[in-house]
């Protein structure tokens, strides 16, 4: 063992000092080409003119259907397409670009919420001596820095630690993680350094203590997603492309060319989702760039071609942000069967993630327990004993599918790419997959080269390095504190308007009504736990967001935070949706029905009904059940074996407290698994012995009924607000 260990750390130090010396030799001839690359982007930017308004989706519909031929038209609005609408617009072309369902809906929505090399890589990279993956890290390390740049109101460095409890691992990871640093370069965030066992736990007090060594702390970026490539969306819209969401391509265009004969793709006909109407879209170049659904679209150029994409599910977890620092995040470099989880702050909550999976391509992905399990499960090996990871503090859970890709111009045609693949086919179309979030910018270069020089397209030299994106221009680190002073928005919700819309943040906060209190002044929160307000749903819609879901889970993020949160919010976001956009009652109705169904399916509530159910086995005490049943009969009076709004009423009311009706809905409603306006002595058995089994958490019904019990001679207040609200 200890000579394997031995052999190991040569290997490394070995491979470590190849990266090192190639690196070096390589560090000069990088930085002339990102000097050169800056200063063609610094002497061309004087020619790009963002346009002040944004043009509404009426208004992209209609420039997709009268523009005679578009030079370039993208299938596709994650981070992959919409940074090759921003790249294609800001060199001359004349692009287009549609998605079938929201911006971001897919998996750009849902990954770890981090920008970075990858550390495993540069691992697998010395290991194996692959210059391929060696490549791969240094040019995501340059994007990170970039993507850094130029959105500084959605993404920061993070530090990350790797807890380390054997002797041996800590200068094993160390040269690593330093090699990490060196291969960033003069891009390095900040320079990693080596915790003593006492510091780590001051900096993590919730870590596991017993036989830790030490800890490393290296960094990397992370960033609000879905926030982010709405922003490369909007600001390629500014720039003039068109660009329209709800949008599905029925099938591709077909036409000869009259020079060489050949049947060439010459444009789409799409559809309006949201009002069926089709239309002819003629371009020059089609790009596809759907991610997952890669080969649905290759197979509508060429209906016998092979399947090149190999999807893989990762599932995240979010729980409360007490499992984590504040600002530290936690890397997990070595799980029971290989993988690696990232234990991190985010949206001052806690996330966790991910599994890889092989699974089928869908639209809908759902969490299955399984997952969720597995990464519970091996949170609890990193953290102290003293923290009970309990299920039911799962807020949300998500699943996101990766594109993993085989290289169709490969003569191995069975291996997955690492790196992303750009292929032209026959007939023309630019295909981009595989990949990852963090390098989006380098693969739209690399797609839009490819198109220029397929098609013959004249069209400037990349200027998207730099280039700011929509709200970074204004945005300062005190921005905040201008809102608070302009227009009286509490500091957190005013924090929030900054990091998520930069120098836009004062349109939202001129939109937010008047609460009618002393402080705030304005800003109606959406739910009292979280800093969304009301008048970001008015504004979501001038970013084109078409339906309810749209706003829960990618204007606002609330559907990923907390999904019973986003659940109450979802009443009133419908309301000011439906005024703004005139809806009849009928399609509020259904809009409530499939923001449920979304919150039902996709972010965790199954897994979560799962745990409660009624007809599941009851291990409580004879003396906790007695207890519990006591109590049940102290609200219901009358012997009727269930418990409604009136009864709780009634109770409230004889210690003197109020609470609206609505409110009691709700609280009612986390309980009532039958649905039937009522919770039954059983339904409230089985949620006693969840949250004895740690299996749900947070019930307000639970804490208001025991609360009761124990004050109804002393009258005391009694407080329902949410503590956790688990799944």
């Amino acid at each position: 063992m200890a000579f394997r260990k031995a052999v190991k750390g040569s290997i490394l130090i070995g491979g470590g000092a190849v990266v090192t010396v190639f690196g070096l030799s390589q560090l000069s001839q990088y930085r002339k080409k990102h000097g050169h690359l800056v200063s063609v982007e610094a002497a061309d930017c004087k020619i790009l003119q963002m346009q002040s308004h944004l043009p509404t989706r009426e208004h992209q519909l209609q420039a997709l259907r009268n523009t005679s031929e578009f030079d370039i038209f993208i299938i596709g609005g994650g981070a992959t397409g919409c940074g090759c609408a921003l790249d294609a617009v800001t060199r001359g072309l004349k692009t287009a670009l549609v998605e079938r369902d929201d911006f971001s809906s897919g998996t750009s929505s849902r990954s770890t919420k981090l920008i970075h090399g990858g550390v495993r890589y540069l691992q697998k990279a010395i290991m194996k001596l692959d210059f391929e993956q060696y490549r791969m890290v240094k040019e995501a390390l340059h994007e990170r820095a970039n993507l850094l740049e130029i959105a500084p109101h959605l993404s920061a460095p993070l530090p990350i630690m790797l807890p380390v409890y054997r002797w041996w691992q800590l200068p094993y990871y160390w040269v690593g993680i330093k090699l990490y640093d060196l291969v960033a370069g003069s891009q390095c965030l900040k320079s990693s350094y080596v915790l003593s066992k006492s510091k780590a736990l001051e900096l993590f007090p919730m870590l596991q203590k017993d036989r830790l060594v030490g800890a490393i702390v290296y960094y990397d970026g992370q960033h609000n997603d879905a926030r982010m490539n709405l922003a490369i969306a909007l600001t390629a819209a500014r720039y003039g492309a068109a660009t329209a969401n709800y949008t599905e391509v029925v099938h591709l265009l077909k036409k000869t060319d009259p020079k060489s004969g050949k049947v060439r793709v010459s444009g789409a006909r799409c559809r309006d989702v949201l009002t069926g109407q089709e239309f002819d879209v003629k371009a020059k170049c089609v790009i596809n760039a759907t991610g997952p659904f890669t080969d649905s679209v290759r197979k509508m150029d060429e209906q016998e071609v092979a399947n090149i994409c190999q999807p893989s599910a990762g599932v995240h977890i979010v729980m409360p942000g007490y499992y984590s620092p504040d600002n530290m995040g936690l890397l997990d470099p070595d799980t029971s069967d290989g993988r690696v989880i990232f234990f991190l702050p985010w949206q001052k909550m806690t996330i966790a993630g991910t599994t890889d999976t092989a699974t089928e391509v869908t639209h809908h992905p759902i969490p299955t327990e399984e997952d969720i399990n597995f990464i519970l499960t091996e949170v609890r090996n990193y953290l102290s004993c003293d923290v009970e990871v309990r299920r039911g503090d799962v807020l949300a859970a998500w699943s996101g599918i990766r594109p993993l890709v085989t290289d169709p111009g490969s003569k191995d045609t069975q291996s997955i790419s690492r790196n992303h693949v750009v292929h032209v086919s026959d007939s023309g179309v630019v295909t981009i997959a595989g990949g990852k979030w963090t390098t989006y910018r380098s693969m739209a270069q690399d797609t839009i080269d490819a198109a220029v020089k397929a098609h013959y397209l004249q069209a400037d030299p990349c200027k998207t390095v730099g280039l700011l994106l929509q709200g970074a221009d204004g945005w300062s680190p005190t921005l905040y504190i201008r809102l608070v002073q302009d227009y009286g928005l509490e500091s957190e919700v005013a924090q929030h308007l900054a990091a998520t819309y930069g120098d836009r943040a004062f349109e939202v906060a001129k939109l937010a009504q008047v609460t009618g209190k002393r402080w705030p002044i304005v800003g109606k929160r959406l739910v009292s736990e979280f800093p969304y307000i009301e008048s970001e749903v008015e504004y979501a819609i001038q970013e084109y967001a078409c339906t309810a879901v749209d706003i829960l889970a990618r204007r606002t993020r609330l559907a990923f935070l907390n999904v019973q949160a986003a659940e109450e919010a979802l009443p009133r976001i419908i309301e000011i949706m439906g005024k703004r956009l005139k809806w009849s009652e009928q399609k509020k109705k259904d809009e409530l029905a499939e923001a449920k169904k979304f919150l039902y399916y996709e972010m965790g509530y199954k897994a979560r009904s799962e745990q409660l159910t009624d007809d599941g086995e009851i291990t409580l005490t004879p003396m906790d059940v007695e207890r519990y049943k006591k109590r049940f009969h102290m609200f219901d009076k009358d012997g009727k074996g269930f418990i409604t709004i009136l009864d709780v009423q009634r109770v409230l009311e004889s210690i003197n407290l109020q609470i609206n009706e609505s409110a009691l809905h709700e609280i009612l409603n986390e309980v009532d698994l039958n649905k039937n306006g009522q919770v039954e002595l059983n339904e409230f058995l089985q949620l006693m012995n969840a949250i004895q089994k740690g299996q749900v958490s947070g019930s307000r019904f639970a804490v208001l009924m025991k609360t009761a019990e124990e004050n109804i001679c002393q009258r005391n207040a009694i407080s329902v607000d949410r503590s956790g609200g688990g799944l």
